[in-house]
């Protein structure tokens, strides 16, 4: 037998590759995943067991990064705290993208007065500061990792909708979707097999960016206490955890703050690198 060749990558994978930038976010990413999967056994202490007597203890050989006002060690709670970042991403991303892409998509492929109503409705909640309103869906439905989901999810959809709609609009009149109606191709067999795939790219890229500004939105909200509930381990309630005592004992706000920063680096470099390989008007 004939041996088989290997396959080559993709240009747009080999491109990525090449992208030192995009590299490390994969790769911070890949490590984030890597230590919210095995937390368990990566962190030292139970991150809520509480030692009063050890409380606000300087960093050791037994704590590396101290203890908190509980005397909680505080790398158990940073390993501990990836968990409900990493939910309230994947959260977001699975309700926020795809309700701005279908308002968008069927706005500007059915126009006339479908798009004029779901583009106002679009604009109205367009026209509220984002991070206010989400704080107002919060306090409403308390605190909580779904309820602060569904308030970032609910607040953030219309940018995708705007240039879902606008995308569509380019396409609707295009010879490409002429052809597939000539052949029987119509109504949402033509939505979703011949004009989402040329919308989701762009998608794609704008949710990459957008994830970094999600999770500092988490980490505000967890700040002012309407994260999750304690005593789960949180980075933004980590942060607050530690303000009072931070001319003090300034690593318990400097560790949490430096992850917070980092998973934000992390998700822009990979949002960068994929706008190389999927924005075909970027050289």
């Amino acid at each position: 037998m004939m041996a088989t060749m290997p396959t080559a990558p993709s240009p747009g994978l080999a491109r990525l590759m090449r992208s030192p930038a995009a590299l490390f976010g994969l790769g911070m990413i890949g490590l984030m995943i890597v230590v919210a999967v095995l937390a368990p056994v990566l962190a030292p202490f139970d991150p809520n067991l509480q030692d009063i007597a050890n409380r606000l203890a300087r960093p050791s050989a037994q704590h590396w990064l101290g203890t908190d006002g509980f005397g909680r060690d505080q790398v158990s709670r940073l390993f501990y705290g990836v968990r409900p970042t990493l939910l309230l991403v994947i959260l977001v991303a699975a309700l926020m993208a795809p309700l701005g892409v279908a308002v968008g998509v069927v706005a500007g492929y059915c126009g006339g007065l479908v798009e004029r109503a779901l583009m106002r409705v679009t604009d109205i909640v367009m026209s509220f500061p984002r991070l206010l309103l989400a704080f107002a869906f919060v306090a409403i439905l308390g605190p909580g990792l779904i309820n602060g989901g569904l308030a970032l999810a609910l607040t953030s959809w219309p940018a995708y909708a705007r240039q879902a709609r606008v995308e569509t609009v380019a396409l609707r009149d295009h010879d490409y979707l002429a052809a597939a109606e000539m052949v029987g191709i119509r109504g949402w067999r033509l939505i979703v097999g011949h004009v989402l795939p040329l919308v989701l790219p762009s998608t794609i890229i704008r949710l990459a960016l957008d994830l970094a500004g999600i999770i500092l939105a988490a980490a505000g909200l967890g700040f002012l206490g309407l994260g999750v509930r304690p005593p789960t381990a949180e980075w933004g309630s980590m942060v607050a955890d530690g303000t009072p005592v931070i001319f003090d004992e300034w690593w318990l706000t400097a560790a949490p703050g430096c992850a917070i920063f980092l998973a934000s680096l992390a998700f822009n470099l990979l949002a960068d690198g994929l706008r190389d390989v999927l924005d075909p008007r970027h050289d």
